[in-house]
């Protein structure tokens, strides 16, 4: 008999293919395929507490290329302080950062919440043909707006 776990990672890699969602096929998948070979029993608990902070650093480590193969050096950085399309976009990296500081926060608190972030970028990507950018910023917007709820509480 299938497991309700498992019933559900079916569902989502079913989502995940109809909303051409690359990302959440491949990481069903992956999950899948660690729960039907017993590493989930060994890899679950350490993804769970530390594959958020895996994911930044990847992510980290992909934003870092350009400057590491020299396509971005202080030449363009000085070039760019003198547009405010690039003080626009400074101050928007700056935000999304603090953003995704929350999110963290919040995904490490409640981790429950990434299932309705998750349902939330799917309904994005499969009806609004939004960009599935993840849970994490997702999260970060999420704690934003609980934090302001909360001064009004």
């Amino acid at each position: 008999m299938i497991s309700q776990s498992t019933l559900f990672l079916f569902i989502l890699l079913l989502i995940g293919f109809i909303a051409k969602n690359q990302s959440l096929t491949v990481a069903v998948g992956v999950l899948l395929l660690m729960k039907w070979t017993f590493l989930g029993d060994k890899l679950f608990p350490y993804l769970q507490t530390k594959g958020i902070n895996l994911g930044v650093t990847i992510i980290t480590i992909a934003v870092l290329v350009p400057i590491a193969t020299g396509e971005i050096g202080f030449k363009q950085l000085v070039e760019a302080t003198k547009s405010y399309y690039a003080w626009i976009a400074l101050a928007s990296g700056i935000a999304v950062a603090l953003l995704a500081k929350g999110g963290v926060q919040l995904l490490a608190s409640d981790p429950y919440i990434t299932t309705a972030l998750v349902f939330g970028t799917i309904i994005s990507v499969a009806l609004f043909n939004g960009v599935a950018v993840g849970p994490l910023i997702g999260a970060g917007i999420a704690y934003a707006a609980m934090s302001i709820i909360q001064l009004f509480k």
